[in-house]
């Protein structure tokens, strides 16, 4: 493929809104365009999507951000994604057949018990690197083969189509002429072997998914196809995709044996790169594909945390304490750190290290003087400690970074930076651009149509824009860790 043309084009699609971002061959932002979409909430636990909002919301933000330039000048498409989001829908018509099932929904927890009582998780993970949890993709796929009518037997006929939101938008971005994911998003799904790189024959009948209904799995920079000229009035070509934190990964030129980035969106992800070992971690931290490039697998070690930024969402939306999420940098440094007041936002449960998914959150050590400023600030706090029980589980697992990039919608937020570096004790540097997802899959089609020659080359492109040094006195941070550790324990469900 040759690099004709002044632009790439990355579609960032994530769990409350779009994005698409225009980009030069330098990787300088031409035009940008984001849209929310609605959230469904049909039961406590579950999170659902109507796919269609999330194809209108890509075909308009895409609209918008190209609609000043020649779309016959766009060189190459790379899409990131949020994971594990499960879509089925029908190949003939290309209709889906239910709201997609988001990667938070917990409905799927009891069957993942029932799995585990029967001894499978230890095969599950050492084929996978992930637990057997209601995160990802496999229950959710036989949850609505066996709830929606006729589901399974149209697709064990080969009628139907699964896939993750990368999957489904390359479906109708190609008019349903690819059918493919790549190998980072297919192994979040509990069924791909990721030492082997294939759909696992064993897993697809132990979850009982019918093996006609995968996709073709490639490379992250590698040829998906091409859009209909009636899309944006050109063929363009899509050509790099990788799910939302292993592109921020190569957003953040993560390239490097150890280098550990974390990303602040609806939830808080932290991966490090492990190269070409796939470690096994001892702290229920997840083994992932960090990419895959000209058939060589890059492996990383992943730590989850459900709810990030959609803690700050709660503030604002259910509780009403803020009217926007910038509020909450000025109200933290009026208030202070917070020691008594301890917010546990396990609203989806809780991810790595725990993987409790009937925890639920609770806000604790309430008095009356205890207001808007205390909660707002311990909910910020609580976000910085999630991250140490991952960044702690990672240290014992034998990868201790020196220093965490962070990027995400949060992380224009000095005060929360700052205490992170502090309950961390490890230096936190911001890049210059935050929006390290949508650049790592520009970064994917660049190299897939030759515009560069290696994805390490990115590296002289990271620059970072502000370094947060630890200063935390060690005796307040004792104190918190302590209190946190508390306060997990009265929100566990087993506790």
């Amino acid at each position: 493929m040759s690099a004709d043309g002044k632009y790439l084009l990355a579609i960032d699609q994530g769990t409350s809104s779009s994005r698409a971002v225009l980009y030069d061959h330098e990787t300088r932002v031409v035009a940008s365009a984001q849209q929310e979409f609605p959230q469904h909430y049909p039961q406590p636990g579950w999170v659902e999507h109507d796919p269609e909002d999330i194809w209108r919301s890509v075909e308009a933000v895409v609209r918008e951000t190209i609609a000043e330039v020649d779309a016959a000048e766009i060189t190459g498409i790379g899409i990131t994604n949020q994971r594990e989001t499960t879509v089925i829908w029908e190949r003939g018509s290309g209709r889906p057949i239910h709201n997609a099932i988001v990667w938070q929904d917990r409905r799927t927890a009891d069957r993942c018990e029932e799995l585990r009582g029967r001894g499978a998780e230890s095969d599950v993970t050492s084929k996978t690197g992930l637990k057997l949890d209601p995160y990802f993709s496999a229950t959710k796929i036989a949850w609505l083969l066996d709830n929606v009518d006729g589901a399974r037997q149209r697709a064990e006929n080969g009628e139907l189509a699964f896939g993750t939101i990368d999957t489904f938008l390359l479906w109708r971005l190609t008019d349903g002429v690819v059918h493919a994911t790549d190998a980072t998003n297919a192994s979040r799904t509990l069924l791909f072997d990721i030492h082997d790189q294939r759909w696992d024959a064993d897993l697809c009948e132990l979850f009982r998914v019918p093996e006609a209904v995968l996709p073709e799995v490639f490379d992250c920079a590698a040829d998906f196809g091409t859009t209909s000229r009636e899309l944006f009035g050109a063929e363009l070509p899509v050509c790099g995709v990788a799910g939302d934190q292993q592109a921020a990964l190569i957003g953040q030129s993560g390239f490097a044996n150890g280098t550990t980035k974390s990303t602040y969106g609806t939830g808080c992800f932290v991966i490090a790169n492990t190269g070409n070992q796939a470690l096994t971690s001892h702290n229920q931290l997840l083994t992932t594909v960090a990419n895959r490039l000209d058939g060589q697998v890059t492996y990383g070690l992943e730590g989850s945390v459900f709810v990030a930024g959609s803690a700050v969402q709660w503030l604002r939306d259910e509780l009403g304490l803020i009217a926007s999420a910038s509020e909450t940098e000025a109200i933290a440094r009026e208030t202070g750190v917070v020691e008594d007041v301890v917010v546990v936002p396990a609203f989806a449960g809780l991810g790595a290290p725990y993987w409790d998914p009937h925890a639920r959150g609770a806000v604790l050590g309430l008095t009356r003087g205890s207001g808007r400023n205390e909660v707002v600030t311990a909910t910020l706090q609580a976000i910085a400690l999630q991250t140490f029980d991952l960044v702690d589980a990672m240290a014992d697992d034998g990868i201790r970074p020196s220093v965490i990039r962070v990027d995400g919608g949060m992380v224009g937020n000095d005060w929360f930076l700052q205490f992170l570096a502090d309950i961390l004790d490890i230096a936190v540097e911001r890049p210059e651009n935050v929006e390290s997802t949508v650049l790592g899959a520009a970064y994917l089609a660049a190299l897939a149509r030759g515009v560069i020659a290696s994805i390490e080359a990115t590296a002289g492109l990271w620059q970072c824009e502000r370094r947060f040094e630890p200063q935390m006195q060690a005796g307040l941070r004792d104190r918190l860790l302590a209190g946190w550790a508390a306060a997990i324990n009265r929100a566990r469900s087993r506790a």
